[in-house]
């Protein structure tokens, strides 16, 4: 896969994230007192540059859904 082509899926999920955080009215900070409330132990700045760089696992990504009580995303 193309350097460009990576960047517009990094993107891509990204924005899944970011929409969903603004749409349930979380800030990173609050994301990082959830995480931790379902055992997941990250500090802020680390989720936010996670989240920024848009790198980040699956598993990162279901953890932080379920943390702010996403049950249903739509691709």
């Amino acid at each position: 896969m193309s350097a460009v082509a990576e960047k517009e899926w990094e993107d891509r999920v990204k924005g899944l994230l970011k929409a969903e955080l603004k749409r349930k009215g979380v800030t990173y900070a609050e994301l990082v007192g959830k995480l931790a409330d379902i055992g997941v132990m990250d500090s802020e700045p680390n989720v936010r540059n996670k989240i920024s760089r848009g790198k980040f696992t699956a598993v990162f990504l279901v953890q932080c859904m379920t943390a702010i009580g996403v049950t249903d995303l739509r691709l």
